[in-house]
């Protein structure tokens, strides 16, 4: 017989017991969890980690809840649903093994889509994992549909997201983490450190993740065991029970947090934007975020505006009234010490996304966007000496405002412009009267004192009128480049000593601008044009603006002394890449590099032949006339500097020599015959041709049975052989997209056309590489065309076969990273002494 003690003792063990089997017990199909019943969980087997529902902070009315799993003392690390629900609510674990959360109505909110999977039990393990299992298999977890936290023993790769609001937090197959608005605009990016970051380093499969004494780390084969850490927090190995997690906020922030066991409390030890401001999209579309002592406020641009939602500043601002609908003048607001946030892909892409990138003064900058009445909503500078200006196109615009930010922006309203009133200090006010008038006291003392030293210092200069009048042009043209002196690219090409390449119009130099800007700066010759008119060309060709065109940034004109400075492309020129000289390999371009590049020269043609105020035709496409930046983009090079030979020479060199280089050309320079665009179409297409095969398209070899490799490659076209076409290159060693492939070997034979009429225009051959237009059969290139061009016979065709075969020397290329338009000289007097021979010979 058991004493009454020792029963009770018995029974308190057993009933502990009990509690405790219950507490690690798998969760069982047909379990439901309220929303009203707060203190109902599904716990781990330590009681780490429970899942339940927890109500929303602060206290709201009517109350709503979140059902989470969350570490002990209410820190929720996963969501079912990013949306409160009402106490109303419940979650499922129903029968046929999915779990899913209804609201009051029962309305479904979230699901995890695993009916029907055989799913037996639902598992809350002491990681804060939330399993469901097939038996013992695992078909679903927490961990692998994450929401917007990560804990430690979390496994996060390529492919998952975490997710809060409009923001974006991933791992790239690289090993960067990177945080996107909209998981478009990249405005964070975290990569690993110098020691691993080495061009040899391929990562496999990388996967994230958070040790517990506080380091975030990048996983992979290829690296060591331990791994390579990213990050640290503040308290890296700090001792105690603490559960450290990775969080991205809805504010765009990414964040590790450190949390004592039950405090229920969270500090920040880590955080990805260290000014919060940097964030893309806090103040949301037209708002401006700057700092009140420490904490970011959200506001609007000036009393033109209104918050979108006058509760929550967060949400952004709209204009009083539009600008589409303004009774009168639309006028620029002006902004000092504001920058409007741009992101790539917004600063790499601008042609095609929300914002255009330009190399100007503040005012050019301001006026171009005024001027431009569809496509430019506000503009920004960034007035750090590089001259960088943003045109945003109309969409999402969100600014920064700080003293310390030396930017200045402009966004367009109706007039009259109203500004946000200023602080009232002390209880005193000025009358704007007064200080109008010392406003205007002020500005006018000191444009005498200006111009009284100017007249002092320059009144005996010959240069003193030429400069006035240079000056006042440079103001009138809109967007003009930045004007050099002579002795200024002299220091910063240390002489002209480091020589990048030469071509038809001068040489090239490497040269490094004050503000450490890397430029090309290229010596023109044979420019006889007057002062006036060299500067408006150099302004016309500097207000050509597109993505895939080498950007010009200025140009000297002192004397016989004439230069342009364009901007630096990091990675050569694309013959470099294309093709095997000296014995040694061209660096290798996969396919989708070579796409992209040729269908970026294509668009940058297109806007040159259909989209400029007037046509400019470039007479001389070629690789080594295709540069890319360092993201291999495609660059052209030298279009619109024909239109700076003088009319005398232009003529000359139209009638009785070739501007190109050999193989490039088309059929109607040799003919004496007009040179169009569709001169540049032909010269595109023998460089799609050498994109796709790697070879000069005027190579002969016993391959090619001898035979031009343009010609040879139709013939294997014909027969269907499109795999002896490609690069050897890429057919051997890398998966290629033969769709694209075929498009591309079809568009440039159309292009190569013997008959200008049969080539189609650039913006049909964006079309065709796209898949957006069909491609029919393109004819032989033997073929004689029905309506033949005047001047021709039906010989042309071998003609200029035999023409290209007497040039033994092959064509300029350029070792470095910018080459100039036109062939070497030698080689276009070559040129000229045979298109001379062909011509008398008709």
């Amino acid at each position: 017989m058991i004493n009454p003690p020792l029963k009770f003792l018995f029974l308190h063990l057993l009933l502990h017991l009990l509690l405790a089997a219950i507490a690690t017990a798998d969760v069982t199909p047909g379990s439901t969890l309220f929303a009203s019943n707060t203190d109902q969980s599904w716990p781990s087997p330590s009681q780490t980690f429970s899942l339940g529902f927890i109500p929303v902070g602060p206290q709201s009315s009517p109350p709503s809840f979140l059902a989470a799993i969350y570490y002990s003392g209410g820190i929720p690390i996963w969501t079912a649903g990013t949306s409160p629900v009402d106490s109303a609510a419940s979650f499922h674990f129903l029968s046929n093994g999915t779990l899913r959360l209804l609201n009051g109505s029962s309305h479904i909110i979230w699901d995890s889509n695993t009916g029907n999977l055989g799913v037996s039990s639902a598992s809350l393990e002491d990681t804060g994992n939330l399993v469901l299992r097939n038996n013992t298999a695992t078909v679903w977890s927490s961990f692998d549909d994450p929401v917007d936290t990560i804990v430690p023993s979390q496994n996060f790769t390529v492919g998952k997201v975490l997710r809060s609001g409009p923001y974006f937090f991933s791992l790239l197959s690289y090993g960067n983490i990177t945080l996107k608005w909209n998981n478009n605009i990249t405005y964070w990016s975290k990569g690993l450190n110098s020691s691993f970051n080495s061009e040899n380093t391929s990562l496999t499969s990388p996967s994230l993740g958070l040790q517990s004494i506080g380091t975030l780390s990048v996983f992979d084969e290829t690296l060591p065991s331990t791994g390579a850490i990213v990050v640290y927090s503040n308290d890296y190995a700090e001792a105690g029970d603490i559960l450290r997690f990775l969080k991205l906020d809805n504010d765009g922030n990414l964040r590790i947090y450190s949390s004592q066991r039950g405090s229920g409390t969270q500090t920040v030890r880590w955080a990805a934007v260290e000014d919060q401001c940097r964030v893309y999209g806090y103040c949301g579309n037209m708002g401006i975020c700057s700092y009140n002592d420490r904490s970011p406020i959200c506001g609007c641009p000036s009393q033109n505006f209104e918050f979108v939602d006058p509760k929550d500043s967060r949400k952004g601002c709209k204009r009083k009234m539009e600008t589409k609908d303004c009774p009168g003048n639309v006028a620029m607001l002006d902004l000092e010490h504001t920058l409007l946030l741009t992101y790539p892909p917004q600063s790499i892409f601008g042609g095609d996304s929300e914002s255009e990138v330009f190399f100007i003064a503040v005012s050019a900058c301001r006026l171009n966007c005024l001027r431009d009445t569809g496509g430019c909503d506000a503009s920004t500078v960034l007035s750090d000496g590089t001259g960088q200006c943003y045109l945003k196109k109309p969409g999402y615009i969100t600014g920064y405002s700080s003293p310390a930010l030396p930017s200045t922006s402009h966004i367009k309203v109706c007039s009259p412009v109203l500004p946000n009133p200023t602080d009232k200090n002390n209880g005193w006010k000025v009358n704007g009267w007064v200080l109008i008038v010392e406003g205007v006291a002020l500005v006018l003392g000191l444009i005498s004192l200006e111009a009284g030293l100017w007249l002092w210092c320059f009144r005996k200069s010959p240069r003193f009128g030429r400069l006035s009048a240079q000056y006042a042009l440079l103001e009138y043209a809109s967007g003009a480049p930045v004007q050099f002196l002579h002795k200024d690219l002299q220091r910063a090409t240390k002489g002209f000593k480091e020589k990048l390449g030469t071509g038809g119009f001068g040489s090239v130099y490497k040269g490094v601008l004050p503000n450490g800007m890397v430029v090309a700066v290229k010596q023109l010759e044979g420019i006889e044009q007057g002062e006036k008119q060299f500067r408006m060309e150099v302004a016309t060709i500097s207000s050509t603006h597109h993505l895939n065109l080498v950007r010009l940034i200025g140009f000297c004109s002192e004397g016989r002394h004439r230069l342009l400075v364009y901007e630096f492309m990091k990675n050569g020129s694309l013959d470099q890449f294309l093709f095997i000289t000296n014995n040694q390999m061209g660096k290798l371009l996969n396919w989708e590099q070579r796409f992209s590049i040729a269908l970026g020269t294509a668009k940058a043609i297109t806007y040159l032949h259909e989209e400029c105020h007037d046509c400019i035709v470039h007479c001389d496409i070629k690789p080594e006339n295709i540069l890319l930046d360092e993201n291999y983009t495609a660059k052209v090079s030298d279009f619109g500097l024909a239109k700076l030979i003088s009319a005398k020479e232009h003529r000359y060199r139209t009638l009785t020599s070739i501007r190109g280089t050999r193989g490039y050309l088309a059929p109607e320079w040799l003919a004496n015959l007009p040179i169009t665009s569709k001169s540049d179409i032909y010269s595109y297409g023998m460089v799609l041709l050498e994109i796709v095969s790697g070879v000069r398209n005027f190579e002969m070899s016993a391959e090619t049975n001898m035979k031009k490799f343009s010609l040879w490659a139709y013939e294997e076209f014909e027969k269907g052989n499109i795999r002896g076409i490609i690069d050897k290159r890429l057919a051997d060693h890398q998966e290629i997209d033969m769709e694209q492939v075929m498009r591309a070997i079809q568009v440039s034979f159309w292009c190569i056309q013997e008959q200008p009429s049969l080539r189609p225009k650039m913006g049909k051959v964006v079309q065709m590489l796209e898949g957006i237009a069909e491609i029919d059969k393109p004819p032989s290139l033997l073929t004689v065309p029905e309506q033949p061009i005047t001047g021709f016979t039906t010989s042309l065709s071998s003609e200029i076969s035999n023409f290209s075969h007497t040039l033994s020397a092959p064509p300029p290329t350029s070792s470095s990273s910018f080459q100039a338009a036109g062939s070497t000289p030698a080689s276009e007097g070559n040129l000229e002494r045979a298109s001379s021979s062909l011509l008398q010979s008709r």
